[in-house]
């Protein structure tokens, strides 16, 4: 869309959230507020987005690159933060102002209004909304030929009438303009109102009175106007933006079990035929190839899986897991953590900034911490690389087809190279050559009588 631009309203200072954090940078999804309405406006193909900031500049550092700011220097309504961007507003461009606490804005709501307000030649064109109940809402009100007239506020006592009141078409809060008529009428804009604010939809008026048409759009989704003043309307929000994100997946050939105990955010991406378990949360830049099963209860933050993996019943950070692995029951990937095509990660196993070599096996209730394990290897029960001497980190070093004896310690840095073996209750400080077994335990020693004494002292 050439000659788009889009302010994006986000200086409110959202009291009602209750919250140390800006209401602007609250979670979404995994994306804050703010960015759902910036990635809508950039999808839609915008030349230009604009954000208007409160003074205290909250969103440095939390937009993404080429993101425009301005501020706007106090707290004087809707008219006041898009006279702060009159700056940024190109005249012969269509300007789509969107507010910043209403997430659920889509691309193809914005395409659909400026291809509206293209096709009717007006100076505004307002998006609209029909509610059943539209309490706090700004009602719409249309004259003898269908255009918009103004809208009326009803956020004060006094601001309406009942027969305002009564109406139930809505602002959405969204518009488009000419941005000559816009940046003309915003220099009109009074606070003659119960907040003493400027109010954006004012400038209708003017525009009318200017002699141009102001239309009206219904974006037929009422759930496009919600806007997020408080927590309950986040969550709101939330439920309406993750449904969708499921919709999206099952769309795109993903199963999911139990949608409504299902957390997926809005970075994550999945393959053909993958299968999401009931209560399992997929974060962050998660990412997962066809063919994979993820859960029951299950959470993958920041991870990336290949093709045909399962992961059962296990919490994932920041790792790595290639094609046809199995991880779980009740496994535990910590950052740094790769596992390689066909390797395993069994039940109570914890794994940390480690490589696990192709069809190499780590089967159950084990800890393997800055390690490198070669190719099939299989790591007995309870073997732990003991990684930490109390001041530096030191690197296991395991070849390929070592098998470890259950209750081994490796103490590192130590070295089992290609086909070793260690005895079970070893405590391995020094390196296994190729093909040798290593033994660390004290030779046993059986006390004849031992239960007698005991009894006898006991007495």
């Amino acid at each position: 869309m050439p000659g788009l631009t889009a302010v994006i309203l986000a200086a409110g200072q959202g009291t009602r959230m209750r919250s140390r954090i800006p209401k602007m940078l609250h979670d979404l999804c995994g994306r804050p507020l703010v960015g759902w309405p910036i990635a809508a406006a950039l999808d839609a193909g915008t030349d230009k987005v604009v954000v208007v900031d409160s003074p205290d500049d909250t969103l440095d550092g939390h937009l993404p690159e080429g993101v425009a700011t301005v501020i706007q220097p106090e707290a004087d309504g809707t008219g006041g933060a898009v006279r702060a961007a009159a700056g940024e507003i190109d005249p012969g461009a269509t300007v789509v102002v969107l507010p910043g606490d209403g997430p659920l804005v889509t691309a193809e709501a914005i395409a659909g209004l400026v291809d509206a307000h293209a096709s009717n030649g007006a100076a505004a064109t307002m998006a609209t909304a029909l509610f059943d109940d539209p309490a706090g809402y700004g009602r719409v009100v249309r004259d003898a030929g269908g255009n918009v007239e103004r809208v009326v506020e009803t956020k004060v006592d006094g601001d309406a009438t009942p027969e305002q009141l009564a109406l139930d078409e809505v602002n959405t809060s969204i518009f488009a303009f000419d941005g000559a008529a816009l940046l003309a009428a915003l220099d009109e804009l009074a606070s003659e109102n119960a907040q003493g604010e400027l109010y954006l939809p004012d400038v209708l008026p003017a525009l009318r009175a200017a002699g141009h048409t102001v239309a009206a759009h219904d974006i037929g989704d009422p759930d496009i106007a919600l806007g997020v003043n408080d927590r309950v309307q986040l969550a709101q929000a939330r439920a309406v933006a993750q449904a969708r994100i499921h919709a999206a997946h099952g769309r795109a050939g993903v199963t999911i079990i139990d949608p409504a105990s299902t957390v997926i955010e809005v970075g994550v991406m999945l393959g053909e035929d993958t299968v999401v378990e009931p209560s399992s949360f997929l974060r962050g830049d998660t990412t997962a190839g066809a063919g994979c099963r993820i859960g029951p209860l299950t959470t993958l933050v920041d991870a990336q899986l290949g093709a045909d993996v399962r992961v059962l019943h296990s919490y994932l950070t920041h790792c790595e897991v290639r094609d046809g692995v199995t991880v779980g029951p009740f496994a535990y990937l910590r950052p740094g953590a790769l596992l390689r095509e066909r390797s395993k990660a069994g039940t109570f196993v914890e794994i940390k900034n480690s490589d696990i070599g192709r069809g190499s096996k780590v089967p159950h209730l084990s800890y393997i911490g800055d390690a490198d394990v070669g190719e099939d290897v299989n790591l007995g029960a309870a073997t732990i690389t003991a990684n930490y001497d109390g001041r530096s980190k030191h690197r296991t070093t395991i070849g390929d087809r070592v098998r470890t004896g259950v209750d081994t310690t490796l103490i590192a840095p130590v070295t089992l190279d290609d086909d070793a073996y260690t005895g079970a209750n070893s405590a391995i400080t020094k390196d296994v050559p190729p093909g040798a077994l290593g033994i660390a335990r004290e030779k046993q020693v059986n006390h004849e009588g031992y239960a007698e004494r005991k009894r006898r002292d006991a007495d």
